[in-house]
């Protein structure tokens, strides 16, 4: 920076008097106001563009059309203003002299100091202006100036979409396809990364080969592309499965395949970036770098977690020792600042915001909700079901800007059509063998036409646009930001339009109710007599899957819940006895009052809605409020695990009388069967 700062200003500090300089300043305080009026037309541009996307939601909600998602249509008008903006409106050219030339010893640096005459003048950087283009200056402002830094996405606009996902989550249906979903957005994204990223790196040497490379692409490029190209977005699938009451837990697949993997794939991106082999060549392979960033993967990952996770139960804690419940707008506003404030404290800390915003979502969801007030509760939904949908397609809409905005785009026909192929087999390699895996645990099959449905849902979306803009620097950077926009444009029209036809065409159930799946069938009460080997087996598999959920399901009912919300029964009830101080002092009034518990409609995870019954002869034993017949035999004889056992309301009393009864049934060669759906 000081060689360029001598230099200018021996070529420009001569010649400078003080009617030049009060010139300058007329000229600069006007260029300010004409700034100002260029930055207002910018965004009413984006704003009209917003309203015209919803006038015309409505009208094809109307009309009851479905093979044009609304995020399609934000494309294609911000196609159409992109098209004004770059050919519509005449380049006026008032830079006709040649431009003043210098050479530097260092390269561009982003904010330049020049001394006029004794006064310095500081310059900031706005990017490298195509030659060609160099006397169009109006012109490349304007451009410029619609052209948004990467930083927004990622600060202002992706936030409310992540924490949406994780907010509005159905968590009964995502958490009895957990295991499948982790590994759909886990291996699933990594295979899905391998293999676009080696089919590329064999693109990019076919593009060498035949002259059409002019610049350097490496192999850790090619992983980049496959990491930021494997995060999946079907917004439009998941809206018309929505409109149409898809199968539950086809929705679950998809949703929660798409919330995670995206959090997987801006962690994986950030691992292959940090991936820097020791010495001259650091583009080979390195086995030490290698386990590096396998180690920076599983480091931001769980650390983003840990922060997300903790954000959300300090709001739960504040939430439940306050009376921010008597004013709402506080409360709503303290859940706003400190939901958002989570995906900036992750980045300044060097973690991934994405990853720390969701899981932020899903503890806000499961504990903080249960702690606002009524007006909070309906407030807070609303708030980020809003900023959600006019975040999304603010991006969709200026992805068709910036199609013809962009002045950097490198259109390789070679590497596009490589790119659509690549993608094609990694989600194919993604969700084929992964679902004949997950089949071999589940009772419940992954159907055929489930896994066609997902192979034809893997559109890319807001996430792989949001990576891809974020680093547009380099030669490989500016071709796969070009082909992003294309494969993001293709996907949305063609396959989120094809959505409709393609769920009748594979059979799959619509008008479903949400919960129809989550009722366990008349056989699923039961308890097996004898030492068949069909009833052990039957016995055996239902017992084990369940024991897992279950240890969960009560620590959480009995320990966090009633530390972190109102809900659940009082601590006092559920810690030893020695620890009655710190239970009392946890222990709010509001716990005693609703010692029926204060359950939210979801805090059944993994047992469903279903009554949780166990039968032991003829003795029933209900987890959802009454016992079945078999305890009207035994005369009235029933537990309950919401409080009802001859008028006691601890739990503990139900676990010892399940221990004692299943021990004397076991013991006389009766088992013991958990009415629990074994997903995986």
């Amino acid at each position: 920076m000081m060689a360029a700062w001598i230099l200018l200003s021996c070529a420009w500090g001569q010649g400078m008097r003080a009617e030049d300089f009060a010139m300058e300043e007329l000229a600069t305080e006007k260029e300010a106001e004409e700034s100002h009026r260029q930055d207002s037309f910018n965004m009413l541009t984006f704003i009209l563009l917003l309203t015209l996307t919803i006038l015309t939601i409505w009208l094809f909600k109307h009309r009851r059309v479905r093979f044009l998602h609304e995020t399609g249509l934000a494309m294609i008008y911000g196609l159409l203003v992109g098209v004004i903006l770059r050919y519509g409106i005449p380049a006026n050219s008032y830079h006709n002299k040649t431009p003043a030339s210098c050479s530097l010893r260092e390269g561009p640096t982003s904010t330049l100091l020049l001394n006029v005459s004794g006064k310095f003048f500081e310059y900031t950087l706005k990017g490298e202006i195509n030659s060609r283009e160099i006397h169009n200056v109006e012109q490349n402002d304007m451009l410029r100036k619609v052209t948004f830094d990467p930083e927004v996405f990622f600060n202002i606009l992706l936030p409310p979409i992540i924490f949406h996902a994780g907010y509005s989550l159905k968590k009964r249906h995502f958490f009895r396809n957990l295991g499948s979903i982790i590994t759909y957005a886990f291996l699933g994204t990594a295979v899905s990364c391998f293999v676009i990223g080696n089919l590329m790196y064999g693109v990019v040497k076919l593009m060498q080969a035949v002259g059409q490379l002019t610049g350097k692409f490496y192999y850790t490029d090619c992983l980049f592309f496959g990491a930021i190209i494997s995060a999946t977005d079907p917004v439009t699938v998941l809206a018309i499965f929505n409109e149409l009451h898809a199968d539950g837990d086809l929705y679950a697949l998809l949703f929660g395949e798409s919330v995670m993997n995206d959090a997987v794939a801006i962690v994986l991106s950030s691992s292959i970036v940090a991936y820097q082999p020791a010495g001259a060549n650091t583009h080979q392979f390195d086995a030490s770098a290698f386990f590096k960033s396998v180690g920076v993967f599983l480091g931001i990952f769980s650390g983003s977690f840990v922060m997300g996770a903790a954000t959300g139960v300090v709001t739960a804690l504040v939430t439940k020792f306050t009376k921010l419940h008597c004013f709402p707008l506080l409360e709503t506003a303290l859940f706003f600042l400190m939901s958002w404030s989570t995906f900036l404290l992750a980045e300044a800390c060097g973690f991934t915001g994405v990853v720390a915003v969701l899981f932020c979502g899903i503890t806000q969801a499961h504990y903080t909700y249960n702690n606002l007030s009524e007006e909070s509760t309906k407030r807070t939904k609303q708030l980020f079901e809003v900023l959600h949908f006019l975040a999304e397609n603010f991006i969709f809409s200026y992805m068709g800007l910036a199609l013809f905005t962009f002045q950097n785009h490198i259109f390789s026909p070679i590497f596009i059509i490589g790119a659509f192929i690549a993608i094609f087999i990694g989600r194919a390699l993604n969700i084929y063998p992964l679902s004949f895996l997950l089949n071999l645990g589940r009772r419940h099959k992954i159907k055929g036409n489930f896994q066609h449905m997902m192979m034809f849902a893997g559109l890319r979306g807001a996430m792989a646009f949001a990576l891809a803009i974020r680093d547009t620097a380099t030669y490989a950077r500016q071709m796969m930001f070009t082909t992003t926009l294309l494969i993001v444009f293709f996907t949305v029209w063609v396959f989120g339009g094809g959505t409709t036809p393609m769920l009748s065409w594979l059979h799959i159930r619509v008008d479903v109710d949400p919960d129809q799946d989550l009722q366990p069938s008349a056989d699923s009460f039961q308890v097996l007599q004898g030492d068949g080997p069909q009833a052990e087996g039957q016995s055996k598999t239902k017992q084990e899957s369940a024991w897992l959920f279950r240890l969960w399901y009560t620590f959480d009912h009995n320990y966090l819940k009633p530390i972190l919300t109102h809900s659940g029964p009082p601590l006092t009830s559920t810690l030893p006895s020695y620890c009655g101080p710190l239970a009392s002092c946890l222990t709010t009034p509001r716990a005693y009052e609703n010692h029926e518990q204060l359950r939210d409609p979801d805090s059944d995870l993994i047992r469903g809605d279903a009554d949780l019954t166990f039968t032991f002869g003829d003795t029933a034993i209900t987890a959802n409020g009454a016992s079945g017949s078999g305890a009207d035999a035994a005369g009235g004889s029933g537990w309950s695990a919401n409080g009802k056992r001859s008028g006691s309301t601890s739990e503990e009393a139900l676990e010892r009388e399940l221990d004692s009864r299943e021990q004397e049934l076991l013991s006389r060669g009766t088992r013991l069967v958990f009415p629990i759906e074994d997903h995986i």
